[in-house]
């Protein structure tokens, strides 16, 4: 999640535990940090940018050395401000703090590496978008109704802001099941052979999502959307070729095993002006990938080069504008398939 919702669920969480017991200001400010902390790997340059986006939410986001480092960061906060006897609470608190913070991102499609050092597997539930405002408005009004409030029952602004945000991800995660099966069922009714499939949520909202089904082939893949607004109107999928035969014949390259890893399996290679490009499909939507890189060029063969990022986000005000009407059940095209018909294609 972006770096306002961390830190909005550090503080909340820092004042809900210590209560009565510290000053909120202070209880909000370290549960902040600590719930800020696992990011500060991002200021980390791995070398290039597939190495930077991979290693993103690893060691730095894993459950064990979080909880390691909790109790040190506990003693120090306790002793700064002269509160040595709370010193376990403080435990408690920043240790929700940092623990929350990968378990968050696990909510986001990126994939996180929870299980360092036992496994490097990157973990997604894949059911908000990295930022929505739906989950971190209830946190943020809390902890500013609870500044405001000096009257004696000011902390249950705070419980409720936590209260409400959590119940906004259980939500979350049941609309992304419910379109789940509406997806599986306009899969089978339209005859797509599909390898594994991918539910996700648009940016801003968990009301449109967007479906990605790989073929079982390896040649192409499928996209469409769906919002709860649409009742009983199915998905209907545009289909786009995936070069597996370029994806043989680089295979071994270290940047397109990298990323086939990561997306797990949602990814396309493809070539542009003799240069190899691979894309996350994950983020982003067809004619607009935040992720993609250019990992080599076509000589006497496939020679690699140095990893280059060629993302692009598209029409972002078109997006936007299409987003909102989309979400309200409007039976809209998608931006890229309304400026250029070409790129539809059927099943």
């Amino acid at each position: 999640m972006d770096s306002l919702s961390q830190y909005v669920l550090g503080a909340g969480l820092g004042v809900a535990v210590m209560g009565r017991r510290t000053a909120v200001w202070k209880a909000a400010l370290w549960g902040g940090i600590a719930g800020t902390l696992p990011d500060l790997d991002a200021l980390i340059d791995h070398g290039d940018p597939i190495r930077n986006m991979t290693f993103h939410r690893a060691e730095s986001h894993s459950l064990f050395y979080l909880t390691l480092l909790a109790p040190a960061l506990a003693v120090g906060v306790a002793r700064l401000h002269g509160e040595f006897a709370q010193w376990k609470r403080w435990w408690l608190a920043l240790w929700l703090a940092l623990f929350t913070h990968p378990l968050l991102d696990n909510m986001t499609i990126y994939g996180t590496q929870l299980a360092q050092p036992f496994t490097d597997h990157p973990y997604w539930i894949g059911s908000v978008f990295i930022i929505d405002p739906l989950y971190t408005l209830p946190l943020l009004f809390g902890l500013i109704a609870t500044g405001i409030d000096r009257g004696p029952r000011r902390l249950r602004w705070n419980a409720l802001g936590v209260i409400l945000s959590t119940a906004y991800l259980g939500w979350s995660m049941l609309a992304q099941q419910y379109v789940t099966r509406v997806a599986q069922r306009a899969v089978a009714a339209q005859g797509i052979a599909a390898e594994r499939m991918l539910v996700t949520p648009t940016p801003l909202n968990t009301v449109l999502w967007r479906i990605l089904v790989m073929d079982a082939d390896g040649r192409g893949y499928h996209e469409a959307f769906y919002s709860l607004r649409d009742g009983e109107r199915a998905p209907r999928f545009d289909r786009f070729e995936r070069d597996a035969a370029l994806h043989a014949e680089l295979a071994q390259l270290w940047p397109v095993a990298r990323m086939t890893w990561f997306s797990h399996g949602f990814y396309r290679l493809r070539e542009v002006d003799g240069r190899a490009r691979i894309a996350d499909l994950r983020m982003g939507q067809e004619g607009g990938y935040a992720f993609e890189f250019e990992v080599a060029r076509r000589g006497s063969g496939w020679h690699a080069t140095p990893v280059l990022a060629v993302g692009e986000r598209g029409d972002v005000r078109a997006s936007l504008d299409w987003l909102w009407r989309r979400m309200g059940g409007a039976d809209l095209p998608p931006p890229r398939r309304a400026a250029n018909p070409s790129l539809e294609a059927g099943p």
